[in-house]
């Protein structure tokens, strides 16, 4: 998507002098947005681009509220300077073409066609049905560390962080293994669309593998039809569509969110939490001793290093915040890395604590658009992190990690190299 075009900036607004969008797509900013999040926040909460219209939030408190608020939605197809018009249409068809055929999703709906969509899902994924999934993540970790060296140095990333979360959702898909590599290709094409500004090629690439997605769902669920199972997230899903709950569309785009988003989110979590420990032996030494810190240490993870840099809300209706309103229509993207790390909100916000118990993070978002799959990517890291410390007495960073420069929203990292050790 093309830079933003909106109206002229309003008198409710300080003027900041911020090139928003030059800033959110610095390599260095990708690297490490901390420092530039924290003097623009210093400047004030909230704030809008003169030239976009758009309304950037960096206060914990502001940003809490615009989440929870039924004024403020996500369908964008209500962002009055965005997609979903004739001129855009016309001048980038391609675009055009992609955001609509992404759309029917629960992510990008409002109620009531949210809550419609979300409740096929929410039995699956709420915390004591991810916990039958224990053993099952278990087995797939312990796979990707049996064939790990006992000692020396390896990528993290693609030796564990990336390929359990995708192993686990194959496994909830029931698909086969051979596809590991083309459905990593997809979501890798797909998690720009979240990017709002995308190059053509871009925008070329996630429609193709859009397009390919959809078809292979499409398949797989007939498949699927011809030998049913018990009540899994398949089932599940079959139900919905033939009883008309979903039609096809938003059948096979809730799925390829599923996929997309469940393995995004958990790589960057288990990648960027792994970091943090790295970066903070004196909180890893902490977490190996005492195991029931896991949980807290988890949210801090996700707090300190989130797997993504925004989150995007439109106003359905004027909205107030603090001393100004955001106009109907009016695009709005919450900057997580700043709302994380609210020195109102956070008693030392920059510093790593795995036993912080008041974590108010916005990382899974908030209001009824919290994350769905949340407790198995909190399940997903708990698994993950016990079985590295289980297995390895060292681990150590061992060279220079590389962030992912190819993606705005989406916050990973590229690689880890960890020198690793194994336990006596």
């Amino acid at each position: 998507m093309a830079r933003p075009v909106g109206d002229a900036m309003t008198d409710a607004v300080q003027p900041s002098g911020i090139d928003w969008w030059s800033l959110l797509t610095d390599r260095d900013f990708l690297k490490n947005p901390y420092a530039a999040l924290a003097r623009i926040q210093a400047l004030g909460s909230v704030h809008r681009d003169p030239l976009s219209g758009v309304y950037f939030v960096l206060g914990h408190r502001e940003f809490t509220r615009i989440a929870k608020a039924p004024q403020m939605g996500r369908d964008t197809r209500l962002w009055a300077d965005g997609w979903h018009n004739p001129d855009y249409a016309q001048r980038d068809p391609v675009g055009y073409r992609l955001l609509s055929e992404f759309q029917p999703q629960m992510i990008n709906c409002d109620p009531p066609d949210h809550g419609r969509m979300r409740g096929v899902y929410e039995q699956n994924f709420r915390p004591q049905a991810t916990a039958a999934l224990t053993s099952m993540i278990q087995v797939e970790a312990d796979r990707l560390i049996d064939v790990m060296p006992q000692q020396g140095t390896v990528d993290m990333i693609s030796s564990f962080a990336a390929p359990l979360p995708l192993r686990v959702l194959r496994n909830l898909f029931e698909v086969s293994s051979e596809m590991d590599e083309r459905i990593g290709q997809w979501s890798a094409a797909l998690i720009k669309v979240g990017d709002i500004m995308m190059t053509a090629e871009q925008k070329q690439d996630a429609l193709r593998a859009l397009t390919q997605l959809k078809n292979f769902l499409r398949h797989h669920l007939a498949q699927r039809r011809t030998c049913p199972h018990a009540a899994g997230l398949i089932d599940r899903v079959i139900a919905a569509s033939d009883d008309g709950t979903l039609d096809d569309e938003e059948t096979l785009t809730n799925l390829v969110s599923m996929l997309v988003a469940g393995h995004e989110t958990t790589v960057t979590l288990i990648g960027n939490g792994l970091l943090l420990l790295l970066n903070h032996p004196d909180q890893m030494a902490r977490l190996r001793g005492d195991r029931s810190l896991m949980q807290t240490a988890i949210e801090e993870f996700l707090r300190c290093e989130p797997g993504g840099n925004m989150i995007l809300r439109v106003a359905r209706e004027d909205y107030e915040v603090g001393s100004m309103t955001i106009p109907a229509g009016a695009l709005v993207i919450g900057l997580i890395g700043a709302i994380n790390r609210d020195p109102a909100r956070f008693d030392r916000p920059d510093a790593l604590d795995v036993g912080r118990t008041s974590n108010a993070h916005l990382t899974f978002g908030g209001g009824v658009h919290f994350c769905v799959g949340a407790p198995l990517a909190r399940l997903e890291a708990r698994v993950a992190f016990n079985t590295l410390l289980d297995h390895f007495s060292c681990l150590e960073l061992d060279g220079q990690p590389e962030w992912r420069l190819d993606r705005i929203n989406a916050r990973g990292l590229k690689s880890l190299p960890v020198r690793i050790g194994a336990a006596s």
